[in-house]
């Protein structure tokens, strides 16, 4: 276990640690957590709790995922852990020379439109858990997150805002064009986006959960909800098959991990980027940390996470393809650790994009835990929604590159590089618990700075997430939040970096902790930068 002290102290958010016995449920949403809560009392354990609060934030968190997404996670389950890869292929259509073909010589590739989606690997993930580790059907544990669509859900500030946002990023600068119909018809309501306080109601989407409990994965991949998908699909020129879908599977994976000051930290493998988070603490623990708010501290840890980023992003796409085996090791760390220097450094000239997250924690009373984390990419995704599904599609093949000499270069059947990242903390072969930080290229650098103010600092989990964040941007550009030390902003320009103030609270990430003490005791932290919750018994 991590020793810390329990009380908050410099950084706290008037949040207190929340403590349980029986079982816990971290998530950025109340309704989402209860509905986990709700499957654990009826007797199912941290998996069947994990799916219940995956499927009800694609109906109270629409903003950040939906049901045509991705998702990974690490169980850890009768002491034993484990990975799930649920990211999805591009369609086999999908070429460097059929992008040219429909949109020219562009740069980079279309982030709205049919193009950038690839096969949701989401629905079939949460079956797969099920059916390997779940206590409960399926069916049952997706009964809370129909019952909010069917009936209603409230909305928050952090929700009213991001749906408001998306109306400016899928219409005003869209054009309008009829191909967000889709999405206008299923989250607009007499044409605006709810606003705080407005009960939303999603029938569409209930309908697709309800026949999902009814008839498993098949319907979304094989059925008729895969037919139109396809459908929709080539009505805008899209590339999908139905054979895309028929021919998709999720993968079990074995996590990797590195030692960190004693400490097994775990990730998910490629195409995941969970590897940088590991490259970065590997360069960071070549140097001792005194003080979490030192500039020694915050400069050493920004360009380590500059280094692996730059590794990373060369380095990880379709895990076939992928080998990085040499980057986890010491020895990586160790010859880049003697590359810093005391003034800030460029080492990468790729530029990290904002996303759309939503990330869970869970545990219940038999030692079970699990650590969650799906998206659509960025916030309800390409824009694409299938009429009368609520099915609001992922635009994760953004990320691909069209230079054709690039390892992550776009291709047929291909996983790109995906952002989000489950992380898991382990001691002497035993679970600590699980921890996960959302906002695409965030979060490895979030990662990376909880964990290192619990276990370099012994700073407990809320205050960890408490603590205020940097984020490196591209070169030497690091954004601070507007609760950042003054005068470590004023020693950072002075090593070099380009430190500019940001007032957007949702590009520093949004985070949950779930720690077990040693007497089985559960300890929780939630993230205080929007409307999280830690629901317990």
């Amino acid at each position: 276990m991590i020793p810390f002290e329990h009380h908050s102290t410099e950084f706290a958010s008037h949040r207190n640690l929340i403590l349980a016995k029986n079982g816990m449920i971290a998530t950025g949403s109340t309704l989402a957590s209860s509905a986990g809560l709700e499957i654990l009392r009826k007797g199912g354990n941290a998996v069947d709790a994990a799916i219940a609060t995956a499927a009800g934030l694609t109906v109270v968190e629409p903003t950040a995922n939906g049901l045509g997404g991705d998702c990974f996670a690490i169980v850890w389950m009768n002491k034993e852990i484990f990975g799930l890869n649920a990211s999805g292929y591009s369609p086999k259509n999908l070429t460097l020379a059929s992008v040219r073909e429909k949109h020219g010589d562009i740069e980079k590739m279309p982030m709205f439109d049919w193009t950038p989606v690839m096969v949701p690997g989401q629905i079939k993930g949460w079956e797969a858990l099920s059916k390997r580790f779940g206590k409960l059907p399926l069916s049952e544990c997706l009964l809370p997150a129909i019952q909010y669509a069917t009936e209603g859900f409230p909305v928050g500030t952090t929700l009213a805002d991001g749906w408001k946002a998306s109306v400016v990023r899928y219409l005003e600068k869209e054009e309008n064009h009829p191909r967000f119909d889709g999405w206008k018809d299923t989250f607009l309501f007499d044409g605006k986006a709810p606003q705080f306080g407005d009960v939303v109601r999603l029938p569409d989407h209930a309908k697709t959960l309800e026949s999902i409990a009814k008839f498993g994965s098949d319907v979304f991949y094989k059925g008729e909800i895969a037919d139109r998908i396809v459908e929709e699909s080539k009505k805008y020129s899209g590339f999908f098959e139905k054979s895309d879908l028929e021919e998709y599977d999720v993968e079990w994976v074995e996590p990797i991990s590195s030692d960190y000051r004693g400490y097994t930290v775990m990730e998910i493998p490629a195409n995941s980027q969970g590897a940088i988070t590991l490259m970065a603490l590997n360069i960071l623990k070549q140097f001792e940390l005194k003080n979490h708010q030192s500039i020694d501290t915050i400069h050493k840890q920004i360009e380590a996470t500059k280094m692996a980023f730059t590794d990373g992003l060369e380095h990880i796409s379709d895990p076939r393809i992928t080998n990085i085996t040499d980057l986890l090791s010491d020895e990586y760390g160790i010859v880049r650790s003697k590359q810093m220097k005391k003034r800030a450094q460029i080492y990468s000239p790729l530029t990290p994009h904002s996303s759309g997250t939503v990330y869970l924690a869970t545990a219940d009373n038999e030692g079970n835990m699990v650590s969650f984390i799906q998206s659509n990419y960025t916030g309800f995704g390409s824009g694409m929604v299938v009429p009368g599904t609520g099915i609001a599609m992922n635009n994760r093949g953004a990320q691909f590159s069209l230079n054709k000499n690039h390892i992550n270069v776009v291709a047929p059947r291909k996983k790109t590089l995906h952002t989000i990242i489950p992380g898991f903390l382990m001691k002497d072969g035993g679970a600590i618990g699980p921890f996960g930080i959302m906002g695409g290229f965030m979060q490895p650098q979030a990662h990376l700075q909880v964990l290192s103010h619990m276990i370099d600092f012994h700073i407990n989990p809320q205050e960890a997430l408490d603590v205020p964040r940097w984020q490196w941007v591209e070169g030497k550009k690091i954004w601070v939040e507007e609760s950042f030390d003054q005068r470590l902003m004023k020693q950072l320009i002075k090593r070099g970096h380009d430190v500019e103030v940001s007032k957007q609270v949702s590009s520093f990430g949004r985070g949950q902790v779930i720690l077990r003490l040693k007497n089985g005791t559960l300890v929780g932290g939630c993230e205080s930068r929007t409307d999280s919750n830690i629901a317990c018994y």
